[in-house]
């Protein structure tokens, strides 16, 4: 699939089961451990010999990540792995901060407590995958997080976006992933949201979302363009 880079780790062929379901996730855990980064070129040939499956299998799979967004078709080039430039980080920066504090509201609203409890229950879980040696754990550890929040608020239209909003967020932490690795920041950004939520106080809860999102995403940048000037 991708030739002349034996550094990289390796697809693994897909379980017999639910073949389509195993594609996807083959490829999705290809592109969060790096054996496919941004940018890269995907064919059914290459990526049905490397998981063992058929051509058929391979196609439906991509047109289920191309609706997602993690894959993208561009005229005469074919399909390759999603990309985020800095424009696009901080677009999603700025979308996820609004949508984030739409939640967060709903949450502290609710004065029976149900909705913090959830979040609470939440953070307990995402602590059992922040410091997984695992790193495909560790990331939809942090997905399922915020993917809590978000259905927490009970917004029907926050659950319709989620799956777009996920593939984005899949290729940035990708990126992320590939110039740092810092388990103890991302644990202590994530302990900041919840007592921030648990603190009720609007002004801190916009605040730290907003260096979870947006500083977070300048950070990135920065050591993407430090990283392609090596």
């Amino acid at each position: 699939m991708i030739e002349g880079d034996e550094r990289r780790p390796a697809l693994t062929p897909a379980a017999p089961v639910s073949r389509r379901e195993a594609v996807l996730a083959q490829i999705r855990r290809g592109i969060v451990v790096g054996a496919l980064r941004p940018g890269d070129k995907l064919t059914e040939l290459s990526l049905a010999a490397n998981l063992q499956v058929s051509r058929a299998t391979v196609r439906e799979a991509l047109g289920q990540l191309a609706q997602e967004g993690l894959v993208v078709a561009e005229p005469y080039r074919g399909l390759r792995v999603a990309d985020l430039d800095p424009a696009a980080l901080r677009d999603l920066a700025r979308t996820r901060l609004a949508l984030d504090l739409l939640a967060a509201r709903a949450i502290v609203a609710d004065r029976t407590g149900s909705r913090l409890a959830r979040i609470r229950q939440a953070w307990s879980t995402f602590e059992g995958t922040a410091f997984d040696d695992d790193p495909v754990r560790r990331h939809e550890g942090h997905l399922a997080f915020h993917r809590a929040i978000w259905s927490t608020a009970e917004n029907v239209v926050l659950d319709q976006l989620w799956p777009v909003i996920q593939a984005h967020m899949t290729i940035a932490l990708a990126q992320d992933q590939a110039v740092r690795h810092d388990p103890e920041r991302s644990h202590r950004l994530h302990r900041d949201l919840v007592e921030a939520l648990e603190s009720v106080d609007e002004a801190r809860i916009e605040t730290t979302f907003r260096e979870h999102t947006i500083t977070s995403a300048d950070e990135l940048i920065a050591l993407r363009t430090t990283a392609d000037g090596d």
